[in-house]
């Protein structure tokens, strides 16, 4: 990395009631070399903003209070405004992602590598050291669908692992359709190019629409797997499964209909749809 790249890359990473996880993400933070130059916090109307101010002054990090929860996407785009122009490469992340060592150096290496990237994700692990697939095709009327109806009853099902990327070998850098929000390198000038995260995805599929429209514009989301990081795991959304089952649904159903938006594609839209919402209700049944 050039020397300089300690003052183009800055952290953005949203809390909604998480400041018992950001001590652990800001260490992570803190051991990267070069540092970034800037580290924000954007609280999204917590009941525990007071301890996240706590945290932040002890790391050196500004934290960016809304008056409202706006979902992650405008979180982070709330969080992008309060950099400055100096700043070239944005990480985004959850607050419970610990990075390994090294992460940022190596996400920002790929992007100087190649100008045409738009997008770099690590190596995403789960708590027991297993790689979570965060480097995934854009849904297709194939994948999506095959992986909607049997990912659950049979999860091995040949459209979830092409969905996944789960064909492909994990420890090899690649292209991908799109990249895990839950920690993922940007190029400042590619984001603010499409506008950031389109914020009427409130919760899920904000990754998804940022990745195919980063490819629609011409860039590429690169999976870079030499570069890592452990996922702690949706601390501040557990107790809230019913709730998270409906806004995937959702935002999935959003996502489709701008996919696939020309008129002569509304027979496969409505096909899709109520596919989705008899999904829906199937798994809602079942939760109870």
């Amino acid at each position: 990395m050039p020397a300089s790249a300690e003052s183009r890359v800055a952290v953005v990473t949203v809390s909604y009631n998480s400041s018992a996880q950001l001590a652990a993400f800001l260490t992570s933070v803190g051991r990267q070399t070069p540092a970034p130059a800037r580290v924000v916090i954007v609280d999204n109307d917590s009941a525990d903003l007071d301890e996240t101010r706590t945290v932040a002054a002890e790391f050196g990090a500004h934290v960016v209070a809304l008056e409202h929860n706006v979902g992650y996407g405008g979180a982070i785009n709330a969080g992008v405004l309060a950099l400055g122009p100096e700043i070239d490469y944005v990480l985004i992340s959850n607050p419970d992602i610990a990075l390994h060592d090294g992460a940022i150096a190596i996400l920002t290496e790929a992007g100087e590598r190649d100008q045409g990237v738009g997008a770099v994700g690590p190596r995403i692990l789960n708590e027991d050291g297993t790689t979570y697939p965060s480097a995934r095709s854009i849904p297709s009327v194939r994948t999506g669908v095959g992986h909607a109806v049997l990912g659950h009853p049979w999860p091995a099902n040949p459209w979830t692992r092409a969905y996944r990327g789960e064909h492909a070998d994990t420890g090899a850098a690649r292209d991908a359709g799109w990249l895990s929000g839950s920690c993922v390198l940007v190029r400042r000038s590619a984001f603010d190019a499409i506008g950031g995260f389109d914020e009427s995805y409130f919760m899920y599929f904000e990754d998804v629409d940022l990745g195919y429209r980063l490819g629609k514009a011409g860039w590429r989301n690169r999976y870079e797997p030499s570069a890592s990081a452990t996922h702690i795991g949706g601390v501040s959304t557990r107790t809230e499964s019913a709730r998270m089952l409906r806004a995937h649904h959702e935002s999935a159903i959003r996502f489709i209909n701008r996919k696939y938006a020309a008129a002569w594609l509304a027979p496969l839209r409505w096909t899709l749809t109520l596919g989705l919402r008899t999904r829906l209700r199937l798994m809602s049944r079942r939760a109870r």
